[in-house]
């Protein structure tokens, strides 16, 4: 089985996303399409887009999940709607990478991105049934896995404005939810960001440590308006931590 490189540099490459500014308008993942493979990951499905069961490859997919005290009582009213972005995690611990036969999957020592080798890729689906959060997408058309890069085409390209390295989905997004950067750097943007708004991962208890990080909604009264951000989980209804409530269900339907 594959072995994890060993991080060297601890330059941790990822994404951090802020629940309570994606608005779930589905840019990302239309631009991740057309980044990463022009018309075979078109914004339409790669393969029968108009007829009855239209299938391919997306990198990345957005949820959206009813998040407040009325969901549990089933009353309607006092919620609302959270849009939930998911995609490859970049995990510390991956087992995609441990589990693949051939070494197609791998984690790079130098950033922590976890890419793979299609000349490798036998498409034997193992690390697709490793990964919980169901990153890992079988391609059709060339017979192997494939994921999210974090458009590493992108992020070192010398011939892009350095405004511009970044992964598209980061580029396109109107409302700055996403964001790019190094999560090993304790002094960086995005890992200021995660210890200001008490950023999370998602599925802890499974010990994969994954580098992207996501922010938890914000309390939408007043009062909670004017506390300081480590308080951001509490809500406008009385319930104390929306986020983390949010991302428990979350877990709950990856995991089924």
């Amino acid at each position: 089985m594959t072995q994890i490189a060993k991080n060297t540099t601890g330059r941790k490459l990822g994404l951090v996303i802020d629940l309570d500014t994606c608005v779930g308008c589905h840019a990302c993942a239309v631009a991740c399409k057309e980044w990463n493979d022009g018309g075979h990951m078109a914004p339409l499905t790669d393969e029968n887009p108009y007829g009855a069961e239209p299938f391919g490859v997306w990198f990345n997919r957005i949820h959206a999940f009813e998040a407040g005290p009325s969901v549990q009582s089933g009353c309607g009213g006092d919620t609302r709607t959270v849009h939930f972005p998911r995609s490859c995690l970049h995990c510390e611990q991956p087992d995609c990478v441990t589990v693949c036969p051939t070494g197609a999957s791998y984690k790079r020592g130098e950033d922590g991105i976890v890419l793979v080798d299609e000349d490798k890729c036998i498409g034997c689906k193992l690390c697709s049934w490793a990964c919980p959060y169901g990153a890992r997408e079988y391609d059709y058309a060339s017979g192997t896995m494939k994921k999210c890069t974090l458009c590493v085409d992108r992020i070192y390209n010398q011939n892009l404005p350095p405004a511009e390295r970044q992964p598209a989905c980061v580029m396109v997004c109107p409302t700055s939810a996403r964001a790019f950067g190094d999560l090993g750097d304790p002094g960086s943007d995005v890992s200021r960001r995660v210890a200001e708004r008490g950023g999370v991962d998602l599925m802890p208890d499974l010990g994969y440590q994954p580098v992207n990080k996501y922010l938890p909604p914000r309390a939408r009264s007043a009062a909670a308006a004017s506390a300081p951000l480590s308080d951001a989980a509490a809500n406008a209804d009385g319930d104390p931590d929306i986020g983390q409530r949010l991302l428990r269900w979350v877990d709950r339907v990856l995991s089924r």
